[in-house]
């Protein structure tokens, strides 16, 4: 597919703004729009974040750094996957260098942190990257905080019921790390698992551990299965340290566990990769004529410069979110005048197709509304990948719940795991 063509898909065909026209007023073409965005290019997610980057700047190259008549400059800030941290590098982008438009960040408490500071300027339009803690828009939202991908626990819909109806997985060990995004996944696999009758153990170790041994030590003997909710130089370390420890349970995984960061890297852990069934807003192998289009492209673009056989998941939320920005902002003519409220109707009012062929659209948090899909990890093509079973359409942030109803259970957190029938 030629570049001008794969534009006019991308900002044509593929959205629409809830029926309205938006008219904005003439706004100087060389004054560039300045896009500010963070990913986590230190810690246990680095590699996470060197792969969002990589994508932002394929769509970006896309359209040629320009929408809506005017040039996009892009600036780009570091994190650790802290909160501190994650704060602190978007104060310097909106402070310091000034930019328009925050895309970011990683990571999940970094969302919350990064949230609650969006309220403190209410002038500026800040844009999730991939964080997914639930609670970042599902309790006190702010108002100039949008998230198109879908959070950590819409990305294991489907997980729970299947592990226990389909594999027969009657009790299960769910070992994870101890931070938001961990807390939305095991909160949403537990919540399905359990009211399905599944008996749970939880086991906790905090983020960024790189000894697994006393923990694996104590998986209870009675466990059918282990459920995994590490990833990057976490679920490395665990997966490694579990293999050497002979450890042969069934396995189902987080999204971030199953995923081409840890899928195309070598060593001992690649012994009980394949058969493990995971859940998330991708799969490496999809037969849709779109996400093949990406993959291609994006393989193509990356070979030899660090890419991986095809986008990481936290890696594709960025792009979907850059969609939407790009998407809105071609809808304005690149008006951020106002408080960028013409900017911020058109985002609301987005609904559109993502790169896996995904409908996207907003509910009244901001929050994205999409697909998830099951997967299950398979040498296929030479290599391993997540190869697509099921499609989950349409996942809300209450997973369908009421939304009072799924309130009432309370935030997710290693005290509040989602174990409904505990």
């Amino acid at each position: 597919m030629n570049n001008s063509l794969n534009r006019r898909r991308f900002l044509g065909a593929s959205a629409s703004l809830a029926g309205t026209t938006l008219f904005a007023p003439h706004v100087k073409a060389d004054t560039p729009i300045r896009l500010g965005t963070l990913a986590s290019l230190e810690g246990p997610l680095a590699t996470s974040g060197q792969d969002a980057y990589r994508l932002v700047q394929l769509l970006l190259e896309e359209v040629d750094y320009k929408i809506g008549g005017r040039r996009i400059e892009w600036i780009r800030e570091s994190s650790n996957a802290q909160p501190d941290i994650a704060l602190a590098r978007t104060r310097k982008l909106v402070e310091q260098d000034k930019v328009d438009i925050v895309l970011g960040p990683l990571s999940g408490a970094e969302g919350i942190a990064v949230r609650d500071y969006a309220r403190t300027v209410p002038n500026l339009t800040f844009i999730n990257g991939s964080s997914a803690a639930a609670d970042t828009t599902l309790r006190n939202p702010a108002p100039n905080f949008f998230r198109f991908n879908t959070d950590g626990t819409q990305w294991v819909a489907g997980l729970g019921r299947y592990v226990k109806e389909v594999l027969k997985l009657n009790e299960i060990t769910v070992v994870a790390s101890d931070y938001a995004f961990t807390y939305a996944q095991v909160f949403g696999f537990s919540l399905e698992y359990s009211k399905a009758g599944g008996k749970i153990n939880y086991l906790w170790s905090p983020f960024g551990t790189s000894d697994y041994s006393s923990l694996i030590a104590q998986i209870p003997k009675s466990s059918h299965g282990l459920a995994v909710f590490y990833g990057g130089s976490d679920g490395l370390a665990f997966l490694t340290q579990y293999a050497q420890a002979g450890g042969a349970l069934p396995l189902v995984g987080g999204t971030i566990l199953a995923d081409q960061t840890l899928l195309s890297a070598r060593g001992p852990h690649r012994q009980v990769l394949n058969g493990i069934v995971s859940a998330g807003p991708i799969g490496d192998y999809y037969d849709n004529p779109a996400w093949k289009d990406f993959v291609a492209r994006y393989r193509k673009r990356w070979q030899g410069q660090g890419g991986f056989p095809s986008p990481s998941s936290l890696g594709f939320a960025y792009t979907v979110n850059l969609q939407a920005i790009l998407l809105a902002l071609k809808a304005v003519d690149g008006d951020l005048t106002g408080n960028q409220a013409a900017f911020r109707k058109a985002l609301t009012g987005l609904d559109f197709r993502n790169r896996i062929d995904a409908r996207v659209r907003l509910d009244h948090n901001r929050q994205a509304i999409s697909d998830n899909f099951l997967n299950k990890v398979e040498e296929k093509e030479g290599r391993l990948q997540t190869v697509v079973f099921r499609n989950v359409s349409d996942v809300n942030q209450t997973l369908g719940i009421p939304e009072k109803d799924y309130l009432a259970l309370g935030s997710p957190s290693r005290n509040n795991p989602g174990n409904v029938g505990a």
